[in-house]
């Protein structure tokens, strides 16, 4: 599930790009079908727009509305700028000096340190941490400008702790997965590319793929994969990267290959013995 620059929820969920350097953060018999499902719908958007939340979600509600394929909002310009870009490669610089709570932090004041930013701090606003309270405000804290975050924290709170948008997704009132079942929300960058940058401002895309659902034998919200690109407003404030706004686009989506889906038994064996990463160049 997402958010776009009209507010609304997203679909079914620069000169320097290419390859993203990752880094590790602290911490029967039925089958899902295909191995990539139809793109669901936009039917939801309205939702947020009602209430303003800027947040980065990926595919909940419309993974709870499939239907009707949708676009995302454009994010940046489109044009194509191949002569500007080169695949990402080890700097020496590191990337960041520290953390809060689980999330980088200390980004450096470079087009790298704003692409690192841009990458770790949509994992974080995908996570399944954004449905428990507690973590979503420590999530908020660390990734948005503080007047963004103090602006929108009861918008925040109001739509994760909303019962019947929980329901449709499948988790219980209080944001946790049913019984036997394992909730997945992660984000998956590909790379990253600066739309724009100054010496206390950038615009940063990222592209990334989206896993979200309940894996479970009685699943009926099986875990499903989308394509986005975000495009985010950072400013610099007191020493790092902070997000002010963003706007979404789907895709651009791969073609998927002929690969059998995982029963969802394996999947949640995956989804609980390979831990999630963060992402940093």
């Amino acid at each position: 599930m997402s958010l776009s620059d009209d507010g609304g929820y997203g679909g079914d969920r620069g000169p320097e790009t290419g390859q993203t350097r990752t880094r590790l953060p602290d911490g029967e018999g039925d089958t899902y079908g295909t191995g990539r499902r139809p793109r669901a719908g936009m039917s939801s958007r309205n939702l947020v727009m009602a209430v303003g939340v800027v947040v980065l979600l990926i595919a909940a509600i419309a993974f709870a509305n499939r239907g009707d394929g949708g676009t995302g909002e454009t994010a940046s310009d489109d044009s194509p700028k191949s002569a500007d870009t080169q695949p990402t490669a080890p700097t020496g610089t590191k990337p960041v000096t520290g953390k809060h709570g689980t999330i980088a932090t200390g980004f450096a004041k470079t087009e790298q340190g704003a692409q690192s930013a841009a990458a770790n701090y949509a994992v974080a606003l995908t996570s399944d941490g954004m449905y428990q309270s507690a973590r979503r405000q420590e999530i908020a804290k660390a990734v948005y400008a503080p007047a963004v975050a103090a602006a929108r924290k009861s918008d925040l709170d109001k739509v994760y702790s909303d019962p019947r948008f929980l329901g449709r997704i499948g988790l219980k009132p209080n944001g946790s997965a049913p019984s036997g079942m394992t909730f997945v929300s992660r984000a998956n960058p590909v790379g990253t590319k600066i739309e724009s940058f100054k010496a206390d401002s950038a615009k940063v895309s990222v592209w990334y793929s989206a896993l979200f659902g309940l894996a479970g034998t009685e699943s009926k919200n099986p875990v499903s994969e989308s394509w986005y690109t975000n495009t985010f407003d950072l400013k610099w404030i007191d020493g790092d990267w902070k997000v002010t706004y963003f706007t979404q686009k789907d895709g651009p989506a791969p073609v998927g290959r002929d690969q059998a889906a995982a029963s969802a038994k394996d999947m949640t064996k995956a989804v609980q013995g390979f831990g999630g990463f963060t992402y940093a160049r």
